[in-house]
């Protein structure tokens, strides 16, 4: 029988050669991983590389040329590409707070077994399958002016209406109603998972010390639901900036520039104006813009225990 001492100097051996050989562990991982690596290599880390290079140059007719920061500089002084910032800084206001309340109210609303609640979870959840482009189509007969389905009932009611898509003070609005509607349904599927998954104990504890609907709301079913809002803001302003389908069918940026986005700006200088330079300027701002507000998003749903 060998001895469990006997086998202390065989240990001691191997130690100094696994010490020097630290990358011995990770060939499997790194096999694993590595068609990951390779896709996310190419089709995400080198296109932001890219752009970032394209962001600091200039391409002219002699080459491209290095110019710094003077096509931020460029960007920054462009009053319509201040226009689409603000533009996109109030249509994420407009799009993500409507969307998440109502996404909490159905959810508050659907949670829980039967029939009649899994219809509905199903009817709220439908415009998500709708493709962004047929929504936008389904809208402009809503939107149309004297004609629309909107104007059509609001005459009924003697009321007058108005050119919805052609108005600058609401044309933004209007291509907010869209995406609220749109997402609510889908933004609505977390928060009934995040709602499926507080302890039920909590919601006892809750009702024995005779917490009414709006305390056990506040107190117990908001701060749990605390990770979920983080996760699902994060996707809503990513949506928010990456959504520009509606645009291009309603309102292709107008009126006077009333509806036109970062992304919707980007586009314009890309393949229009054929300023890659500005265009890829424009998207490291926005890059940089999503990762500060998921970053603080993301940070702030932790609560107090995060900043310690």
């Amino acid at each position: 029988m060998t001895h469990v001492l006997d086998t202390i100097p065989a240990a001691q051996a191997a130690g100094p050669a696994a010490a020097r050989r630290p990358w011995a562990g990770l060939a499997l991982p790194l096999a694993l991983l590595g068609p990951s690596l390779v896709f996310l290599a190419l089709f995400t880390y080198w296109p932001v590389a890219e752009v970032v290079w394209d962001a600091t140059h200039e391409v002219t007719r002699r080459g491209t040329r290095f110019v710094g920061l003077a096509n931020f500089a460029a960007l920054f002084a462009d009053p319509t590409f201040q226009r689409a910032l603000l533009n996109n800084a109030l249509y994420a206001v407009g799009t993500v707070v409507p969307s998440l309340v109502l996404a909490l109210a159905f959810a508050l609303a659907l949670n829980g077994a039967g029939r009649v609640r899994a219809l509905m979870r199903a009817v709220f959840f439908l415009p998500v399958m709708i493709p962004l482009v047929a929504a936008a189509a389904l809208f402009l007969f809503l939107f149309l002016p004297g004609i629309g389905l909107i104007d059509h009932h609001l005459a009924r009611l003697g009321l007058n209406g108005a050119n919805w898509l052609g108005d600058p003070d609401l044309a933004l609005a209007a291509i907010t109603v869209l995406t609220v509607w749109k997402n609510a349904g889908y933004y609505m599927l977390f928060i009934l998972a995040g709602l499926q998954a507080i302890p039920d104990e909590a919601k006892e504890a809750a009702l024995l010390d005779g917490a009414g609907p709006w305390q056990r709301l506040l107190y117990v079913t908001l701060p749990a639901l605390r990770p979920t809002f983080a996760f699902v803001g994060v996707i809503a302003l990513l949506n928010a900036v990456t959504q520009v389908d509606h645009v291009f069918v309603l309102t292709k940026g107008g009126p006077s520039d009333a509806t036109k986005l970062l992304l919707f700006y980007i586009y314009e200088q890309a393949a229009e104006r054929y300023d890659a330079g500005r265009a890829a300027a424009a998207t490291v701002v926005t890059l940089g813009l999503l990762a500060a507000l998921t970053a603080l998003s993301l940070s702030r749903s932790q609560g107090p225990e995060a900043a310690r």
